[in-house]
């Protein structure tokens, strides 16, 4: 009999192994206006305005940049005995977690997952002032809460069912005529995403991403950069995603890390929501506008880290690679099956 996963309600927090602790607070404190839960010398706990957990980021100092741990929140304690029970049965590692092994957490399972994740399930943490009507203290970019993990995958078809298992489900994908399956969008919450499996070598953090209420928010985090002379740090956009319509601003914290900032996407929650499926060549899907993919946001991200804190090996992607069918030799100018519509670049873009 297959066991009963645990009940996923969302994406809830992120450990990232940095550096340089007080480099990470300017950046996510001081640019991003992120709220401090609480901190030490190794390791600091941050939270957006909206958000009543403990944390929702934890930045803890290390020798090499990495993803600690991805945490999902789970409906009830019950549910930490079904997670463990569940990753048994996969034959993944399971560790049992006593309250308070990470600060603000209660009681915790903590997995490898089947793709290679450090994963946390857990239901109780501690409350904290919700800052939503705090308008004293918001700035000009204010960040309203997590939205969503994208991870580098080698197999998105079997990453996909892998978290179908979980009650994930897909609102978006990206195919070609073949059959190859480049991406995928999938969610717990209602709306596009909790999780986006994007296919290439892994497993690699590709980025997590803050939901903003308003589009200015993100225009003012570009001004605030510029203002410091370090636009250096924006890595694409931004922009409009065709892929769940949102508004976007990638970032790279000082360890390179990539943050996206997003908002504007749309609800998900009825049981009939149809999957979106965009070809792999329309050069909508990653940005409404045509402009093309910068190539580190291809080729870049993060480690990964096992239970132990050892970096996980990379497993190759076999199947082709999204940058390879749809960026140029340039590294900016795209491809498209109809070169009527197209030419080989978008004007300006050309070198």
């Amino acid at each position: 009999m297959t066991a009963t996963p645990p009940d996923v309600l969302r994406c809830a927090y992120a450990e990232l192994v940095v550096t340089d602790l007080a480099a990470s607070r300017e950046f996510y404190v001081g640019v991003l206006g992120l709220v401090v839960s609480d901190e030490d010398e190794e390791a600091l706990y941050l939270r957006a305005f909206e958000e009543y957990l403990h944390h929702s980021l934890v930045l803890r100092k290390g020798a090499t940049p990495a993803l600690a741990v991805l945490g999902y929140r789970i409906r009830s304690a019950a549910d930490l005995d079904l997670a463990e029970a569940y990753y048994r049965a996969l034959g993944c590692r399971v560790e049992r977690r006593a309250a308070g092994a990470t600060r603000g957490i209660g009681e915790a399972v903590r997995v490898e997952d089947p793709l290679g994740f450090p994963v946390e399930f857990f239901c109780e943490a501690e409350h904290v002032e919700r800052f939503t009507q705090r308008y004293d203290v918001h700035g000009a970019g204010a960040l309203s809460r997590l939205d969503h993990f994208n991870l580098d995958t080698p197999d998105v078809p079997a990453a996909r069912k892998y978290y179908e298992g979980l009650g994930f489900r897909v609102s978006e994908d990206i195919q070609d005529d073949e059959g190859t399956v480049y991406a995928a969008w999938m969610f717990r919450k209602p709306t596009v995403h909790d999780v986006a499996l994007t296919g290439g070598d892994g497993p690699r953090l590709h980025h997590i991403a803050f939901a903003s209420h308003e589009r200015t928010q993100i225009l003012h985090l570009c001004d605030h950069l510029g203002a410091l002379r370090q636009s250096g740090m924006i890595e694409r956009g931004p922009g409009r995603h065709g892929v769940s319509n949102a508004f976007y601003l990638y970032l790279r914290d000082p360890d390179g890390h990539r943050i996206e900032i997003y908002t504007h996407d749309y609800y998900t929650g009825d049981p009939d929501n149809p999957v979106l499926t965009w070809d792999v060549h329309d050069n909508q899907r990653r940005d409404w506008w045509g402009n093309p993919v910068v190539p580190s946001w291809y080729s870049d991200a993060s480690a990964v880290l096992d239970l132990d804190g050892k970096p996980q090996p990379l497993i190759a992607r076999a199947e082709a690679r999204e940058a390879d069918v749809t960026i140029g030799a340039d590294g900016f100018s795209y491809t498209s099956k109809d070169t009527s519509k197209d030419t080989e670049f978008k004007l300006g873009e050309q070198v």
